[in-house]
């Protein structure tokens, strides 16, 4: 999994990866890559802070395939809910650009909060009614009223920084 951002005037690539399976000469190619093409790489994906649904991996769009290796981005509802649990405000500015875009929806992402909420307890810093509100709040009538208003919503936004799955083919 590969989470970009991609870049703006000053904004640096980043990349979030997991690979499934993992491999350990992928692995050690990552610092050259980084020095070569001026990444920030992290080894991280939304299942690492919030119970992500199963099947997630059927909800992640294919991006490319190279070689042995297909590249995908991670399940976008998934990606916006942890991006909305950790409440920064570039996480939220790249919700706003992926439900502008429409790579999510908001009955889609409230349909998997529901799934993943009685699974919250496995993640002991998320406060649930706290999460609930958040997602409420992004996805709130009044947001979205606002946001068009301005001319936000329903434009061409930056593409968002989102998560990619690399995996191996057999």
């Amino acid at each position: 999994m590969i989470t970009a951002r991609l870049p703006g005037a000053d904004t640096p690539i980043e990349v979030d990866l997991v690979m499934r399976p993992e491999s350990d000469a992928m692995l050690r190619a990552i610092p050259m890559l980084k020095e070569q093409l001026h990444l920030n790489v992290e080894l991280a994906s939304p299942d690492l802070f919030i119970p992500v649904p199963s099947g997630w991996e059927q909800r992640s769009p294919v991006v490319a395939r190279i070689g042995c290796v297909t590249i995908r981005h991670y399940d976008f509802a998934a990606q916006a809910l942890a991006k909305i649990e950790r409440g920064h405000a570039r996480d939220l500015a790249d919700v706003q650009a992926m439900l502008g875009q429409g790579l999510i929806s908001a009955d889609d992402v409230r349909a998997q909060f529901a799934r993943m909420e009685p699974e919250l307890f496995r993640f002991p810093a998320i406060d649930p009614p706290s999460f609930r509100r958040a997602v409420d709040a992004v996805f709130s009538p009044r947001r979205h009223d606002a946001l068009r208003i301005r001319g936000q919503l329903n434009r061409k936004l930056p593409v968002p920084r989102t998560h990619v799955l690399g995996d191996e083919l057999a």
